[in-house]
């Protein structure tokens, strides 16, 4: 999937849909998925008198991109953009992640959030080429997606007017439930889906793929059997592992080598390609969480992340092994308020661009090559070099002395105990005092 500029389609102006327009208000780019809900909202947006064009990013989903063009077109959108973001999304969003270690809440490797400023890059793009005072969207009122969206194209173009249908009630009232999108479409000739929907909805992207909503709101349940796409059954995976060695420049995976086959990628987004094929395989990148959404409730998601969980590890192994201790330290902080922004939507901020460049500054030692087994769910690491590398074997060495004088350490714990015999010393009187 190369990159290439955004194509548009021109469509017909007189759409299959209602008649009965209001006022003409502009023109409005639309995120535009092809699914149910975006479809609907491209009809309804034009029943409320915009001039509809939609976009669509190629992010690495399974999808049926010349499927989804035409479906727009026929529901009257006036053009519509499909661009291919997957490289961007890699080498402008990925990896920044990879090199920050980002996780948020110990546990989430943030797939989606990473995703959204990317394509509201794209949107507002097409959104100043086009004109257009106005963008939508299709996110949910309770979401993050939707603080993520908007921040990302306030910050882009300043004077951008945003249409949100799930925020507005004379949408949201219209259409409480899936029924009644189902008979909306119907009656606008809005293709409806032939197979049953899955009782919870999904979002793909080339880093990860998320479940939530419907049976999985209790989070009691466990996940049904088929609900995992990009991953395989860990039980059911290739009872042999595959060995890899990944070479990191600046933080950043430059290439990877299956000592098995001899396979090497080098370019960025055919490396994570091939790191999902092969994490995908031996059931890697599974994760089942409730998490604090930041507009204030808990939700539960289920998670596969298979090139980014390996990726994480390899990137945590070669950073302890080139980078100072008191500097690894502070930089732990930043990546922890760095996956904080980009969850909550601000990676467009001011705040969110100084933690990039300080990360990136962390990063210059940040060289060599981790080799480790990925098999049965799990990563291990195996072994690493580096030409940057921080460790002294002769100096660590249990069987060498080296360069240190083990004598020096009687003064080293003498001057950290003092600090802990004067609290105790305190904690004693106190004790006699209150026993009195």
């Amino acid at each position: 999937m190369l990159q290439a500029p955004a194509q548009s389609t021109e469509g017909s102006r007189t759409p299959a849909v209602s008649d009965t327009m209001a006022q003409p208000k502009g023109t409005v780019v639309l995120a535009y998925s092809g699914g149910l809900d975006t479809s609907c909202i491209l009809v309804w947006l034009k029943e409320q008198g915009y001039d509809v064009i939609a976009y669509l990013a190629n992010i690495g989903q399974k999808e049926d991109f010349e499927a989804a063009r035409k479906k727009a077109l026929a529901l009257g959108a006036k053009k519509v953009y499909i661009e291919d973001v997957s490289r961007e999304f890699v080498e402008s969003f990925i990896w920044p992640a990879v090199q920050a270690n980002a996780l948020y809440e110990d546990r989430y490797l943030l797939g989606t959030a990473l995703a959204r400023p990317c394509i509201a890059r794209g949107l507002v793009g097409i959104a100043q080429q086009e004109r257009a005072a106005y963008i939508a969207h299709g996110a949910t009122g309770k979401g993050n997606d939707q603080v993520r969206f908007e921040l990302s194209c306030y910050a882009l173009c300043p004077k951008i007017k945003v249409v949100a249908p799930w925020r507005l009630p004379e949408f949201y009232q219209r259409f409480p439930g899936r029924r009644e999108l189902m008979d909306y479409a119907k009656k606008h000739g809005i293709p409806v889906p032939v197979t049953p929907q899955t009782p919870w909805s999904m979002d793909e992207n080339l880093m990860h793929i998320s479940y939530e909503a419907g049976i999985l709101e209790n989070p009691k349940n466990q996940a049904p059997p088929g609900l995992y796409t990009k991953t395989c059954d860990p039980a059911k995976s290739p009872d042999t592992p595959d060995v890899l060695e990944i070479e990191f420049e600046r933080g950043v995976p430059v290439k990877v080598t299956n000592t098995g086959d001899g396979a090497t990628r080098s370019s960025a987004l055919e490396l994570f390609v091939y790191l999902n094929d092969i994490a995908g395989k031996h059931g890697v990148g599974r994760i089942d969480i409730v998490e604090n959404r930041f507009v204030g409730m808990k939700s539960r998601g289920i998670y596969e992340t298979p090139a980014g969980t390996i990726l994480y590890h390899a990137h945590l192994d070669i950073e302890a092994f080139t980078m100072d201790r008191e500097v690894r330290k502070i930089k732990q902080g930043l990546s922890l308020k760095f996956s904080e922004l980009v969850y909550n939507g601000f990676w467009h901020s001011p705040e969110c661009e100084f933690l990039r460049e300080c990360i990136g500054r962390s990063q210059e030692s940040v060289v060599g090559t981790v080799r480790l087994s990925v098999f049965k769910g799990h990563v291990y690491i195996l072994g690493r070099e580096s030409p940057r590398s921080l460790y002294n074997e002769e100096l660590v060495s249990m069987n060498v002395q080296g360069d240190y004088e083990p004598a020096d350490a009687t003064g080293f714990i003498n001057i950290n105990s003092l600090r802990l015999k004067e609290y105790h010393r305190l904690q004693s009187k106190v004790t006699v005092k209150q026993d009195e």
